[in-house]
């Protein structure tokens, strides 16, 4: 007679289910703690004004000025630097030059450099009296404390998603393809178009995204470039921030709640882009 031996109660399917390993609830309460909790404390605050208030101030005039300097222009910063970026990835993949590690290094210089100390050093450059400010006010051209100075402050914090973003896809695609197309009789251009750029676009698109929301969320650097005017050169963040100074919790509250939904639909979008790019990396 063919007897089997009992499973032990440790190993059981049922207990097993709710074992959960310490990392696993270490990471769960990390989130909890660092993510959900805050997340979940605005969105009550800001619940507790009510529908109609609550619409009613997150569009009021000034806010949906603020709304449209930092979109819009967050967004224009994004696409010049998903052109501009892609360009230099690919001059740090495929070509080789004197001082090319120094220069692959300064790119990630807006990740480590505090976004105050940026500001300032925009301000100082971008001035009337600066470097490059200087040379375009005789031209009556204006950057720094307009919302051309808040565009510099988006594109150079934005800057580095995209190169980064783009540098690995550039480092993996083999050249052999381009070869092949030129051997078939297509031009540069063609090549370029039909070859090189498929493949880089969802990295591109990601790039643009990521460097979208991170101009969409600075504070530092554009605080100190514009002249925080409404209706000319405020944005969003800053926005908030005089809330707070005049005491007024509920419109910071709630313009907050705003930002916060923008960025959780852009943080999909992300997400969307991601896997777009791995399903056509797969094909």
């Amino acid at each position: 007679m063919i007897t089997t031996n009992p499973i032990p109660a440790a190993f059981s399917p049922k207990k097993q289910r709710w074992q959960f390993p310490w990392v696993w609830r270490i990471t769960v309460f990390y989130l909890l703690v660092m993510l959900a909790v805050p997340i979940a404390a605005l969105f009550s605050r800001a619940s507790s004004a009510g529908p109609l208030h609550f619409w009613q101030v997150a569009t009021r005039a000034i806010a949906l000025s603020a709304y449209e300097v930092t979109f819009v222009t967050a967004l224009v910063a994004a696409l010049i630097n998903g052109v501009f970026g892609t360009l230099i990835a690919w001059v740090l993949v495929r070509y080789s030059f004197p001082g090319k590690r120094f220069f692959d290094a300064v790119v990630d210089l807006p990740f480590a450099l505090p976004t105050a100390v940026a500001g300032l050093t925009l301000a100082t450059v971008y001035s009337e009296n600066g470097w490059i400010g200087s040379l375009v006010a005789p031209f009556g051209i204006r950057i720094a404390f307009t919302r051309w100075g808040v565009a510099v402050a988006m594109l150079f914090i934005s800057l580095p998603f995209v190169i980064r973003t783009v540098q690995p896809v550039l480092t993996e695609m083999e050249k052999d393809v381009e070869e092949a197309a030129w051997s078939l009789g297509a031009t540069h251009a063609q090549t370029f178009w039909r070859v090189i750029l498929p493949p880089l676009m969802p990295a591109i698109l990601t790039g643009v995204a990521l460097g979208f929301s991170r101009a969409v969320g600075e504070f530092g650097s554009v605080v100190i470039i514009s002249s925080n005017t409404p209706f000319r050169d405020l944005i969003a963040s800053v926005l908030v921030f005089q809330s707070l100074e005049q005491y007024d919790y509920e419109a910071a509250t709630i313009i907050g709640t705003v930002m916060l939904l923008v960025s959780l639909a852009i943080l999909f979008l992300i997400n969307l882009l991601q896997a777009w790019g791995r399903r056509y990396a797969e094909r």
